[in-house]
């Protein structure tokens, strides 16, 4: 992935996201999230990398997984407020979507699968109990963080968890509370 990409990719989401209204806060959290994954990116794919171990590039791989996802559905709720045209969010979530896939394919995962594939235990088939199951224990909590449902869940993975959880907040079943290791999930109240 090409240095020089990244940053256009991120000054692109700057000037897309500059008509928002002032002091929007998605505005704040778009930036924010482009901001994390160019700077992990850049760690990862520059020319000179940092010396990580192999442990420390699958978390990197994750954390970037992880804020394409989360930058996806702020798209989307930015989208539904029709600030812009539509055509504007295609291309950035087209773009984020070509470095996620990209990114998941790269050797030193441990899953060699693209995203969006649909499989038995992800959120996107048909009937999956364990979106069901988090709903369900949202329900009778005020909010929980993930390894919490990491207890629920032992034999699933922390990254499908918060798969389950981009899922729910696409949906918008769920809300999602804080930032980093305060990162809290309670149900979307209508």
């Amino acid at each position: 992935m090409d240095k020089d990409y990244l940053i256009k990719l991120t000054l692109a989401v700057y000037r897309v996201t500059e008509l928002f209204p002032v002091r929007e806060p998605l505005k704040i959290n778009i930036r924010e999230r482009a901001n994390r994954i160019l700077a992990d990116s850049v760690l990862i794919f520059s020319r000179n990398p940092v010396s990580l171990a192999k442990e420390q590039k699958n978390k990197v791989f994750e954390q970037i997984l992880g804020n394409i996802e989360i930058l996806q559905g702020y798209f989307e709720v930015a989208q539904a407020q029709k600030w812009l045209r539509e055509e504007n969010f295609l291309v950035l979530k087209r773009e984020y979507a070509k470095m996620g896939q990209e990114i998941s394919q790269k050797p030193l995962k441990r899953e060699n699968k693209p995203t969006n594939q649909v499989t038995e235990n992800s959120p996107l088939s048909v009937g999956n109990e364990r979106c069901g199951k988090i709903l369900e224990v949202l329900a009778q909590k005020e909010k929980a963080q993930i390894w919490e449902f990491k207890e629920i869940f032992p034999q699933v993975t922390k990254r499908t968890l918060r798969r389950d959880f981009g899922y729910l907040l696409a949906k918008g079943l769920v809300e999602r509370l804080g930032d980093g290791k305060w990162t809290f999930y309670k149900l979307k109240r209508t």
